[in-house]
C-alpha cells in the first residue's frame, strides 16, 4: 500500500461538501447509469452528444447556493462512466467544446467556487464506455453483446490506461491547486467477465504522478492502493470508520433522491430534516458528508434540490459551529437517547443535537462536574442545569428525585425550538 501524504486538516474542519454529477445523461433524465442499464451503444447514445446545449448554465448561482447551504468544498465530475468530458481535453474529441454548447464547462465552475473560498475537488471515472480501447467488463453497456465481446479481445487496454494517466495529468496541471481527487471505481469479476482493478488502471504509477504534481492533494481509496480518505457511499456508518482496526479520515457521499444524475421522474427525495440529521450523524462519528446535486440539461439545479439546500442553509446559519471543526465526543461522555453528540476539541465545547424533543429535561450521564455553562445554540438562550439529580420513580404515593453523581440534568423548554434539529451548546470546564 502506498504511503498517503495528503493534507486532511482542512477536510476534517470543513465537514460538509457538494458533489456535482453532470454529463450527457442529464438529457436522458433517467439516471446516470442509463447507458449501461439500457445497453445503449456509443452510436445510440450519441444523440445526446449532438444536442447537449446547457444554455442556462450559471456556475456562480451553483456556488452561491452551495455556500449559503454551509458547504465548504465541492467535488465535480470531470468525466463520468459514459466517457464525456466537461473540459477541453487535448486527448479526446468527446468533450463539451465539441457539443452545441461549444465551451469548457469545468473551468468556470472551478472559478466560481474558488471565488467563494471553497475548496476544489475533482471526480474522475476510471471507467469509460466511449474510449475505443476500453474493454468489456461486468459494468459495460455492451456486456451481453457477443460481437462486442469478441471485438473487445482486439482492443489494447494499455492505450486506455495511457489515456487515463494523460487526462489525470491534464486535470492536475491545468486548473491550479486541486484539493481533492475522487476516483471511481474498481470492481471484481462477475458473470464470467473480468473485473478491473489497480493493475488495469496502473494505480501505483498513477498515484506517484499525482503525489508529484500536487503533493498536498487528498486522494480517495478507490484505486486499491490505499488513500487519504475512505468513502462509504449511500449508507451511514454505525460508528467511526476503521481500516485494519484503526480509525481513518472518512466521508460518506449521498444523493437527495435515488440518482446521482438528473432524474426527472424520481420521487424518493429526502426531507430537510433527514438531510440535516445525516450531516450531524456523520460528524458525530468523525466523518464528513458529501451531498450531491444532478443539474439538468439546461444547466440548472433541480428545484427540489434547491429547496433542500436552502432548508439546510437555514439550519446551518445558526448551528454551523456544531459541525465545523467538530468530531465524535470522547468516549467518557454518554450520548442520551434520541440525541447525537459532536465535540469541538479546539473550543472545548460539546453539542447535544436533540432528534426527539423530550419533556422538560435531558439527562446527561457522565457530564456532572464537567460543564460551566449551557445554552440553546439557535438563540444563545441559557439552559439551566442541576448536577447529581435525576428523575426517579414514585415512592409512597409521591415522586422523588433520586441521585446519580455522574449525571447532569438540563432543564429545557416545554416547547421545542422552531428549528429543524435543536442543538444545546455545552461550555466544558478546562
Amino acid at each position: 500500500m502506498l504511503r498517503t501524504t495528503g493534507d486532511s486538516g482542512w477536510f476534517t474542519q470543513d465537514r460538509f461538501g457538494l458533489f456535482i454529477h453532470w454529463g450527457l445523461y442529464s438529457m436522458g433524465a433517467r439516471h446516470e447509469w442509463m447507458q449501461a442499464r439500457e445497453r445503449l451503444s456509443p452510436e445510440k447514445y450519441g444523440k445526446y452528444f449532438n444536442r447537449f446545449d446547457p444554455d442556462l448554465y450559471d456556475p456562480n448561482l451553483w456556488a452561491e447556493l452551495a455556500s449559503e447551504a454551509g458547504m465548504k468544498y465541492m467535488v465535480a465530475t470531470t468525466k463520468h462512466h459514459e466517457g464525456f468530458c466537461l473540459w477541453d481535453s487535448a486527448h479526446t474529441a468527446y468533450k463539451a467544446t465539441n457539443t452545441p454548447v461549444g465551451r469548457d464547462l469545468l473551468s468556470p465552475m472551478i472559478e466560481a467556487f474558488r471565488e467563494r473560498g471553497m475548496r476544489i475537488g475533482l471526480y474522475h471515472s476510471l471507467i469509460d464506455w466511449h474510449h475505443p480501447h476500453y474493454t468489456v467488463d461486468p459494468k459495460h453497456p455492451l456486456r451481453f453483446d457477443p460481437l462486442f465481446i469478441e471485438a473487445s479481445k482486439r482492443r489494447d487496454f494499455a492505450q486506455y490506461r495511457a489515456y487515463l494517466h494523460a487526462q489525470t495529468k491534464e486535470l492536475l496541471t491545468g486548473f491550479g491547486k486541486i484539493d481533492l481527487l475522487f476516483y471511481d471505481f474498481s470492481f471484481p469479476e462477475e458473470g464470467g467477465l473480468p473485473g478491473k482493478g489497480k493493475e488495469d488502471w496502473g494505480s501505483e504509477e498513477l498515484v506517484r504522478m499525482i503525489r508529484t504534481l500536487q503533493p498536498q492533494i487528498l486522494l480517495n481509496d478507490r484505486l486499491q492502493t490505499g488513500g487519504d480518505i475512505t468513502t462509504p457511499e449511500q449508507y451511514m456508518p454505525r460508528e467511526w470508520v476503521k481500516v485494519d482496526g484503526k480509525r481513518v479520515v472518512w466521508e460518506t457521499c449521498h444523493t437527495f433522491s435515488g440518482s446521482w444524475g438528473y432524474y426527472r421522474d424520481e420521487e424518493s427525495w429526502k426531507s430537510v430534516d433527514t438531510l440535516v440529521k445525516m450531516l450531524i450523524d456523520a460528524v458525530s462519528k468523525g466523518g464528513n458528508l458529501l451531498l450531491n446535486i444532478g443539474p439538468n440539461a439546461r444547466g440548472e439545479i433541480d428545484e427540489r434540490a434547491v429547496d433542500r439546500l436552502k432548508g439546510i442553509g437555514k439550519w446551518m446559519k445558526r448551528h454551523g459551529r456544531s459541525i465545523y471543526g467538530c468530531t465524535a465526543a470522547p468516549e467518557t461522555f454518554e450520548c442520551p437517547q434520541d440525541c447525537r453528540l459532536t465535540y469541538n476539541p479546539s473550543t472545548n465545547r460539546m453539542y447535544v443535537h436533540v432528534y426527539s424533543w423530550p419533556y422538560k429535561s435531558i439527562h446527561l450521564k457522565g457530564f456532572a462536574g464537567k460543564v460551566e455553562y449551557a445554552q440553546l445554540l439557535n438563540d444563545a438562550s441559557e439552559i439551566r442545569f442541576k448536577e447529581g439529580v435525576v428523575a426517579s420513580s414514585m415512592v409512597n404515593g409521591a415522586y422523588r428525585e433520586g441521585r446519580d453523581e455522574s449525571t447532569l440534568s438540563l432543564s429545557i423548554p416545554v416547547k421545542k425550538p422552531n428549528v429543524t434539529v435543536p442543538v444545546i451548546e455545552l461550555f466544558l470546564k478546562p
